[in-house]
């Protein structure tokens, strides 16, 4: 049979696992976000550069 204190020991490691778990997971989502960010930039400026490239392209024609 467990003693009190061993079942309190238990308890206290027990909460350290969940704890670092949810850590855990929250740190990978964290990276998962910013990755997500990051990646979204990136598709952002490609959008402009090759909306000003089009412009540049068009006013070039333009002006001829």
């Amino acid at each position: 049979m467990m003693t009190n204190q061993e079942n309190n020991q238990n308890q206290r490691n027990n909460k350290s696992v969940a704890k670092s778990i949810k850590n855990t997971a929250g740190s990978a989502f964290e990276t998962a976000h910013n990755a997500l960010e990051a990646t979204e930039n990136v598709a952002m400026n490609t959008v402009d550069a090759t909306k000003n490239a089009a412009k540049n392209l068009t006013g070039n024609k333009n002006n001829r």
